[in-house]
């Protein structure tokens, strides 16, 4: 079967701030020259008391992705929090019993957890920390993709916005689409994907799905190089590849395991090796390395000779999340994540779906009913 693609006339690298649909939004430059100062050990100290503290106050708690600082992981983790992907991210958020939420990571992990604890508060060190997947995926042109295939389910990763979510049937993350994906191919839908090309691409090799693609790609991912990684590989015969399925289709061809965050992290556990080289942004490798003290974890190149870095693979805006933030959205309640409750309905239910199928999975329990013989929305 052959696969489609739709372009879209938006720069995620730097977007057009002529456009109305990205106008104020902060481009990877702003994002760099944005990251927080690294404080020193007596100031991080001194911020990492005030957070605790805070946190109490308030009754909140902090939700962290893996690709941010090590501090906002530990510092989760220490006070009753967590650190995951963004599938675990939204399920805590929701099921935990703070009213108020820190989310450490990018803007669509904040509306998420809006979307499914509409009366709690949800926090962000920097609400500009945004993503390429959603900048790319503007809800006017989904829009009009999605009614050029009235007859696909339309199923959307996680990276996208609040109003992207409410014209989907199915959310998903990359640690549950390809069961999801299989669970509706096996019932007879064809897929609409957005926006991850090569995620999409993968799901499609891996469950021979018939899909249709939105042309969309992580700036991080997207620039992991096979070539590159083939050399790294024979300079490390004995490490093992772990590489995330947002990569490019030749890099996902080296790897020994190919997974979500969790995945990897899961990977690098019981795989039977001492050396790892991940294709994944290097936010990771404070988790990979805290979890196996005794391996090795080598990051991926993503440039060729001429570049000015081997590897260079850390979102900016990612990077844009920082201790002092957290201490000041929990002193003055700043950054507070706002999505119009007229679509929260509509963009809860396929997140709603995607937690319910991945804990039925996760239970042992049947998935089929989960999957209603639905069209498009």
């Amino acid at each position: 079967m052959t696969a489609q693609t739709i372009t879209i006339a938006v720069d995620y690298e730097q977007p057009d701030t002529s456009d109305s649909g990205t106008s104020g939004v902060c481009s990877t430059r702003h994002a760099w020259a944005r990251v927080p100062v690294e404080p020193t050990q007596t100031e991080r100290a001194a911020l990492k008391d005030k957070v605790r503290r805070l946190l109490k106050e308030k009754n909140a708690v902090m939700v962290s992705h893996y690709y941010v600082h090590p501090d906002l992981q530990d510092l989760a983790e220490e006070t009753g929090g967590i650190v995951s992907d963004s599938l675990e991210m939204a399920r805590f958020g929701r099921d935990h019993a703070a009213q108020t939420l820190v989310v450490s990571g990018v803007r669509f992990m904040g509306e998420t957890a809006k979307i499914l604890s509409p009366e709690k508060t949800i926090l962000m060190p920097d609400l500009d920390a945004t993503c390429s997947l959603d900048l790319g995926c503007p809800i006017d042109e989904f829009s009009a993709f999605c009614d050029q295939h009235p007859d696909r389910t339309v199923v959307v990763y996680a990276n996208t916005s609040a109003a992207v979510k409410a014209r989907a049937d199915w959310l998903v993350t990359s640690s549950c689409a390809l069961d999801i994906v299989r669970a509706l191919k096996d019932a007879g839908q064809k897929i609409l994907w957005a926006p991850d090309r090569h995620l999409g691409d993968y799901i499609r090799r891996e469950t021979g799905a018939d899909m249709v693609f939105w042309n969309g790609a992580c700036i991080v991912h997207d620039e992991f190089k096979a070539f590159e990684l083939e050399a790294l590989k024979k300079e490390h015969p004995g490490a093992k590849v772990l590489v995330h399925p947002e990569s490019p289709a030749d890099v996902i061809a080296l790897a020994d395991a190919v997974g979500s965050t969790s995945a990897i992290l899961k990977a690098a556990q019981t795989m039977d090796a001492q050396e790892f080289i991940v294709a994944t942004d290097n936010g990771m490798m404070h988790k990979l390395r805290t979890l196996n003290p005794g391996k090795r974890f080598i990051e991926a190149p993503t440039a060729g000779n001429s570049a000015t870095c081997k590897s260079c693979a850390h979102c900016p805006w990612m990077a844009m999340n920082g201790l002092a933030g957290v201490a000041q959205v929990l002193e003055t309640g700043a950054n507070a994540i706002h999505v119009d409750p007229a679509i929260i309905p509509r963009a809860r239910l396929p997140i709603d779906r995607m937690l319910a199928f991945t804990a039925a999975l996760k239970n042992g329990q049947p998935v089929a009913g989960l999957v209603p013989n639905m069209g498009a929305a």
